[in-house]
């Protein structure tokens, strides 16, 4: 079944995206892996989207995920986590990639604001340049302390 908010690569999406930006739509970015959906992601992606008036979502790929998080991740395959994104009333858009950074996805969409959680320093917040270049803005969102997919996944281990 098709994911209605997925979009099937960056220039599909930039395609979306066009009339709303024409409409005067600030659009907002932010990517993560998104495995094992907690209350730290819906509060993190709820806050994102008060940012602006279209969120757009980047979402690793299972190969992205592996090399970042190691062996037996993710957890849930892509399309599994695209769709429960998608499930969620501030996710506009989502797109997956394979890179280990989401910076071609950032330099193709242009969005107005860039968010990232607040455990991420400024500087290195990946894309952070090319959006303040272009007169956007970067967000560090406060992360819930303690909820981490690496958390839920240790508790789950030890029973």
């Amino acid at each position: 079944m098709p994911i209605p908010k997925l979009a099937a690569d960056v220039e599909a999406l930039a395609a979306r995206l066009a009339p709303l930006r024409a409409a005067g739509k600030h659009v907002v970015f932010t990517n993560g892996c998104f495995d094992l959906l907690h209350p730290g992601h819906v509060r993190y992606l709820a806050a994102a989207r008060a940012l602006g008036d279209v969120l757009v979502v980047g979402l690793n790929s299972d190969a992205s995920v592996r090399r970042l998080k190691g062996p037996g991740r993710p957890v849930l395959d892509v399309e599994e986590r695209a769709e429960v994104l998608a499930g969620l009333a501030a996710v506009d858009h989502l797109v997956a990639f394979d890179d280990d950074t989401p910076r071609r996805l950032i330099v193709a969409l242009a969005p107005d604001v860039l968010v990232k959680g607040a455990d991420w320093a400024a500087e290195d917040i990946v894309g952070g340049d090319e959006v303040l270049a272009r007169g956007g803005r970067v967000e560090r969102i406060d992360v819930v302390p303690g909820v981490s997919t690496s958390e839920l996944i240790r508790r789950i281990r030890s029973g």
